[in-house]
């Protein structure tokens, strides 16, 4: 596995507000406390808490979880495309789109909880198993130019933006 944050050359100058969150160059040890320490948290707000909004038009904590969890999915789809060799470009996301056709607040906040960890688990045996050579292989997804290494770092950042904002704004 390669050491250190991607190079400004490995993902668009967007995606550095999530890199540049981790201070760790190995990011799957930032990817392993993760797992540990954001389900630790989450399981300190209640059901009831989980659907509140700080203001209106703005997404639920069950939301913003989904919005973690289909992000983290969607991240680790494109390093496995891209680790794998493939070199077709993958198309945009829109996270709006994606919130709202999921129907997060259906969903009991232990399950979203239960689900991150799932995906988390799996995202790690990706990279953990990935050869030395992948972590460079390059691809584009969303019309931007990414590293594998880059995709695993911005997983990573992702989710402690969000987190952030949760512990911030919800609590």
């Amino acid at each position: 596995m390669l050491i250190g944050p991607p190079e400004r050359n490995e993902a668009a100058e967007y995606y550095f507000r999530y890199i540049d969150r981790i201070q760790n160059g190995n990011v799957l040890s930032v990817l392993e406390e993760q797992k540990k320490d954001i389900p630790r948290w989450l399981r300190t707000i209640s059901e009831e808490r989980s659907q509140y909004r700080y203001q209106p038009g703005k997404w639920s904590m069950r939301e913003a979880l989904g919005h973690i969890n289909d992000t983290e999915r969607l991240l680790v789809d494109r390093a496995f495309w891209f680790a794998r060799g493939f070199d077709t470009p993958l198309p945009s996301f829109d996270q709006d789109v994606c919130v709202n056709a999921s129907n997060a607040d259906q969903v009991s906040w232990q399950s979203h909880i239960e689900e991150f960890e799932a995906i988390r688990v799996s995202s790690i045996h990706l990279f953990r198993n990935l050869p030395a050579q992948a972590w460079m292989r390059r691809g584009v997804a969303s019309d931007n130019p990414f590293t594998v290494r880059a995709l695993a770092f911005i997983m990573a950042g992702h989710a402690d933006h969000h987190l952030s904002i949760l512990r911030e704004r919800y609590r």
